[in-house]
């Protein structure tokens, strides 16, 4: 393992802060104004560019001579979930919290920052990502689109999730997908209210949102194992109102769906959509639909996971091919979709509480596993000879 100058209990202490004043998604500004004085006063950047795709930071590191961009990318968000953790540095703010680990994966992006500050690219340049709203679907997609970062079309992307229950420190990749594509679909119905004691005076969604629940069970392919895999999930469902001599007119169904891949996810949503217009089209109903919180399939290249697997083995990290993706989403997608890259995984810790638990918090003991594997990417990619080992 390369010995650094680094002062990882800064990292650390950095996570803390990060930690105790978290920041729900395109909220992230007081969390975005703490990194960039960070980096400012102990790891100055090239050049700086701040309220990227809303909140985002751009900290670019470039090499004297020609060469590739390499994206090394973390998320700024919170979540809207109360923290039951008893800690020095537990939220200070009632129902938001780092419960998915953003404030740790976003300060392993800092001591990139640091190590590039102290040994900047022989070639190339190295572009960190502080990302906004990633557990909203809505960041990579933002800061695509934001015309200051069109202009660096990155060769490469790279970015890493902590994976509680999993052994600490190990590295997990998957050549394809490595997590699902993930949207959620909202259906309002409209019928007609009628007295309960003559419902056949109206029109009640009642049977149609059953119906289509039922028909949705029956077209998704719940085996993780098969390649075609796709999971239909009601989340939230309303009928009429609590007026018991009523019988309801108005109803709403909210359904995720989940898949391998992305060419997947859209037929199959094409499939619901049109199953969806026929049950209503029986019922005499009019209906309304709305995608939201959309997240592409992460689909790593080759060539990236293995960059990450010589380097992961190289500094003596297990390295375990995992063998069908996560079901969870994650907006990196959309940067994979895009460019070549990948995102990997690193262990947790076995006894880690699950993502997105009131009581998880990022474990400070994969932040230098993080930040040494980030830096021997940009090793790979970005350096033509070996780095002196420093002493600290």
């Amino acid at each position: 393992m390369i010995d650094l100058d680094i002062d990882i209990e800064r990292i650390k202490s950095l996570r803390h802060t990060l930690h105790q004043y978290p920041e729900v998604s395109g909220k992230e500004h007081e969390t975005a104004k703490r990194i960039c004085h960070f980096l400012k006063e102990n790891a100055p950047p090239d050049e700086l560019i701040t309220e990227v795709g809303g909140t985002g930071i751009l900290a670019i590191y470039k090499g004297e001579q020609e060469g590739e961009t390499v994206l090394f990318r973390a998320e700024l968000d919170a979540l809207p979930i109360q923290e039951e953790n008893e800690m020095p540095y537990r939220s200070v703010y009632d129902g938001v919290s780092h419960k998915c680990g953003h404030d740790g994966h976003a300060s392993t992006l800092v001591g990139l920052a640091c190590f590039l500050a102290q040994n900047p690219p022989e070639k190339g340049r190295a572009i960190l990502l502080f990302q906004p709203s990633e557990e909203n679907g809505r960041g990579a997609q933002a800061v695509c689109k934001d015309d200051r970062f069109k202009d660096f079309c990155p060769d490469w992307v790279f970015a890493y999730h902590n994976l509680p229950q999993l052994p600490l420190n190990e590295v997990i990749v998957r050549d394809g997908s490595f997590t699902a594509a993930v949207q959620s679909l909202i259906l309002r119905f409209e019928g007609k209210t009628a007295h309960a004691a003559e419902p056949e005076n109206g029109v009640n969604p009642a049977m149609a949102i059953a119906e289509i629940i039922m028909a949705c069970q029956q077209m998704q392919e719940p085996n993780a194992n098969c390649d075609d895999f796709k999971l239909i999930t009601p989340v939230y469902a309303c009928l009429g109102e609590k007026a018991y001599g009523v019988s309801a007119g108005y109803g709403e169904l909210h359904l995720t769906i989940r898949a391998w891949k992305n060419a997947v996810m859209r037929k199959f949503s094409e499939q619901i959509i049109d199953t969806v217009e026929q049950i209503t089209k029986k019922h005499h109903l009019e209906f309304e639909s709305a995608w939201t919180e959309m997240f592409l399939a992460n689909r790593n290249h080759q060539e990236a996971n293995q960059i990450i697997r010589k380097v992961a083995q190289k500094a003596n990290y297990k390295v375990t091919d995992k063998d069908f993706a996560f079901k969870w989403g994650e907006d990196f997608g959309f940067f994979t979709e895009k460019f070549k890259g990948a995102m990997f995984g690193i262990g947790a810790g076995e006894q880690t509480p699950a993502l997105h638990n009131p009581d998880y918090d990022f474990p400070d003991e994969i932040l230098d596993t993080g930040v040494h594997l980030f830096i021997g990417i940009a090793k790979t990619l970005l350096f033509d000879k070996a780095l002196i080992q420093k002493s600290k």
